[in-house]
């Protein structure tokens, strides 16, 4: 409750008037060194206000004395960055990728440039370093469903996987054999694919069910009847064990790979052409053929 102040015996300071359980509160003084401090903070921050840009006047603010600006300070930054690197960008802008490729010092630094370019551009989807993830090729080994040549991944970057905006995009369509082939037909493929997979081939009705329907995109005939795939279809090889739906270093589930074949996914990767610079998407294209020695 509040009352009127009144001096208190022991410490001979003044009470606010509040009290609370017989509890009274003391009119305590801030102590001088921090007014002191407190003054002087007043002081410096009119004072930067009158220094830096401070507060928004219509569509513009208040410059400050001095001007400054941050972004013009980036901006200043970013030109002495390009302007070192001039030699070397100007280099890979007027080289073919063999040729950056060929030259040992230019090759370096384009894994550099490529490796910074793929942590902002490429890693939220095929994870850091190339690593992959399910649905997303994984590009740090050197198996390659479109082919691992320099001009072969320069061509995936540049116009992208099945990007209907950009007409040279990459095409391919598995067929749903869900509407062709009938459950039980399915399961006997699968079991066959999967037997492939770990390098048997096992004679019976998968195996005729697959050279009718699977062999000719996916490589694979009497001569050689485990699937090494075809890059220039999109078709991959059958015949390893790494398997885009089951995710890096997973085994496929039986109830997955029926589920391709029945119903099959498609992925969607966009073309980097006009998103990126032309020396960026080179330099990015020696960093992925890096990762995995590319081919």
């Amino acid at each position: 409750m509040a009352g009127a102040p009144e001096k208190d015996p022991i410490s001979g300071l003044y009470t606010t008037g509040h009290e609370w359980d017989g509890i009274a509160e003391l009119n305590t003084p801030l102590p001088r060194w921090w007014m002191y401090v407190f003054y002087a903070t007043v002081i410096w921050a009119v004072g930067y206000w009158i220094v830096y840009p401070s507060f928004p006047v219509g569509k513009e603010f208040l410059p400050g004395i001095w001007e400054y600006s941050s972004r013009r300070e980036v901006e200043a930054d970013l030109v002495a960055a390009h302007a070192a690197h001039q030699k070397e960008r100007s280099a890979i802008a007027a080289g073919s990728v063999d040729e950056i490729y060929a030259n040992p010092p230019l090759r370096a630094y384009a894994i550099a440039g490529g490796g910074v370019l793929f942590k902002d551009n490429c890693a939220g989807c095929h994870q850091s370093g190339g690593a992959g993830a399910v649905g997303y090729p994984t590009l740090a080994d050197d198996e390659w469903i479109w082919g691992g040549t320099l001009a072969d991944i320069q061509q995936t970057l540049l116009h992208g996987i099945r990007y209907d905006r950009d007409p040279e995009t990459r095409q391919s369509q598995m067929l749903a054999f869900g509407d062709i082939l009938s459950t039980d037909e399915i399961k006997q493929v699968a079991a066959y694919v999967k037997d492939m997979s770990n390098g048997k081939v096992v004679a019976g009705p998968g195996q005729t069910i697959y050279t009718e329907n699977c062999a000719a995109c996916h490589s694979s005939d009497g001569a050689n009847p485990v699937s090494d795939g075809n890059p220039a279809m999109g078709a991959p090889p059958l015949g390893n064990r790494v398997w885009l739906y089951a995710g890096p270093g997973k085994e496929m589930t039986m109830e997955r790979l029926q589920a391709q074949i029945a119903k099959p996914k498609h992925g969607v990767m966009p073309a980097w052409s006009g998103r990126l610079k032309d020396e960026d998407i080179k330099m990015l294209t020696v960093y992925v053929h890096s990762l995995g020695g590319g081919q």
